[in-house]
């Protein structure tokens, strides 16, 4: 059996977190939020429908996912693409070695837009060991290399991070002088990041859409860094989690919308990528070999689960912006690259419940995300079977002893006593009370009793 943890990390990790991390990611996840509302609603008559419209193709690319990856492999291949598969991180990482290994033997600059795929499989951390130079070129990736961290949010990776910080380690690194004014910050990062385009023989990138119709491989972003990532190297390597694929070009506008909506609040993104291929001979700039890793690491199991309806996710990050936990604890309180409500599905399905049986319990279940998801993915429902999941397999430990009320609420005498006693329960020490209290006060009774008035009443 698995070690069951005493505390549930998150409830950890929301103790030491500092006021300014809390402000942070509070104040920008509210923002994000805010503009989410009136950015839907100018792009759609009606977003209910829409939504609807997004989760119906995303099951039908979960319920037919085998062919539409063969599709997709062989509508690629025609367009130039190669095509990799890769069962697991382990694997995945080794085609991309190999991959840069052909492409650059010596060794050399690789220039990587922002990517959670890399992500989770620690993709960085193995091509520097074979003596690659990794550079992030998203601004907010770059500053979490920079400062050895990992990223809080899959969208906006610094949210925890003030510019003050930004700004120390920009000097601390000798992109320039300390400054805290955002466009003289960007300057700086743009100025350092142009030379290392021009070294790089190798992008990488990660795949928002890929279309199964076209082989067509789509990217979207708001710096960019993903167009010299994936145009200015002679290779560009792009890696997918196998759900990221959509049937047709016809279903792409939908998304499009929704995902720029639903994350930034914006109409679109600023640049939308469309990648057919590798340079033409008529073409007098972009790759010469374009490679497409598709992972799995764990997705075809969530796909014949009880948690499938996680992989209709686009990732836009509406569901940790408007999360309460996580906008109280950040990212890093769930210890996986993927965080917030989407996480704390996706991780534990990825991983297995015993690898991460705590995070299910990192949410109020007020409903909130299920509400803001452009594609429905109903994850209160599976955070309570994740939960249920954890408890019967014996890798989650309550806290507190919620059989103790189960106890005293079954019998009507038993409850009629623990009232009487109620008013001595804020002066006892009691697992149930200390452990509810300790981020919450007790209510005070108010008004007359109930029981009192009822049985005296004419």
């Amino acid at each position: 059996m698995a070690k069951v943890r005493s505390k549930p990390s998150v409830e950890k990790f929301a103790r030491g977190v500092s006021a300014q991390t809390t402000e942070s990611v509070r104040s920008a996840s509210v923002s994000k939020t805010d503009a989410r509302i009136p950015a839907l609603k100018d792009a759609f008559a009606d977003l209910s429908t829409a939504r609807n419209q997004a989760a119906q193709i995303k099951d039908y690319v979960l319920d037919n996912i085998s062919n539409l990856l063969v599709q997709l492999e062989m509508k690629c291949r025609l367009n130039g693409i190669q095509v990799h598969w890769a069962r697991d991180a382990a694997s995945a990482r080794d085609i991309i070695l190999n991959l840069c290994k052909e492409a650059a033997p010596s060794g050399g600059t690789i220039v990587k837009a922002k990517s959670m795929a890399s992500e989770e499989i620690h993709l960085n951390h193995h091509l520097i060991e074979a003596g690659y130079k990794v550079v992030e070129t998203d601004l907010g990736e770059y500053v979490i290399q920079i400062d050895n961290d990992t990223p809080s949010h899959i969208v906006t990776p610094i949210i925890h991070k003030s510019k003050r910080q930004v700004a120390k380690s920009f000097e601390r690194e000798g992109l320039g002088p300390y400054t805290e004014s955002p466009e003289e910050l960007a300057a700086q990062a743009r100025r350092h990041l142009r030379a290392r385009f021009q070294e790089a023989a190798i992008g990488i990138s990660g795949v928002n859409f890929a279309i199964a119709e076209s082989g067509r491989i789509v990217l979207v972003e708001n710096e960019g860094n993903n167009r010299l990532s994936t145009t200015a190297p002679d290779t560009h390597i792009a890696i997918m989690g196998l759900e990221k694929i959509l049937p047709s070009e016809a279903d792409l506008p939908l998304f499009l919308r929704l995902l720029a909506g639903s994350a930034t609040g914006q109409a679109l993104t600023v640049y939308t990528h469309l990648i057919s291929g590798p340079r033409r001979k008529d073409e007098v700039d972009g790759p010469k070999s374009v490679h497409l890793v598709i992972l799995d690491n764990g997705r075809a199991k969530i796909l014949n689960g009880p948690y499938r309806e996680i992989l209709r996710c686009i990732r836009c990050g509406a569901c940790l912006n408007v999360c309460p936990v996580y906008r109280q604890v950040s990212g890093h309180a769930y210890q996986h690259v993927y965080s917030g409500p989407l996480g704390a599905v996706l991780a534990p399905a990825l991983e297995g419940i015993e690898a991460l049986p705590d995070l299910a319990k990192a949410s109020s279940l007020c409903g909130a995300c299920e509400e803001v998801c452009p594609v429905k993915i109903p994850i209160p429902r599976m955070l309570l079977q994740l939960r249920d999941e954890a408890v019967r397999k014996g890798v989650l430990k309550e806290d507190i002893p919620w059989s103790m009320y189960s106890f005293g609420a079954t019998s009507g005498f038993r409850w009629r006593m623990g009232l009487k006693m109620l008013p001595m329960a804020k002066a006892a020490k009691h697992p149930m009370k200390d452990g509810w209290t300790e981020f919450r006060e007790l209510p005070t009774k108010e008004g007359r009793d109930f029981r009192k008035w009822w049985n005296g009443r004419s």
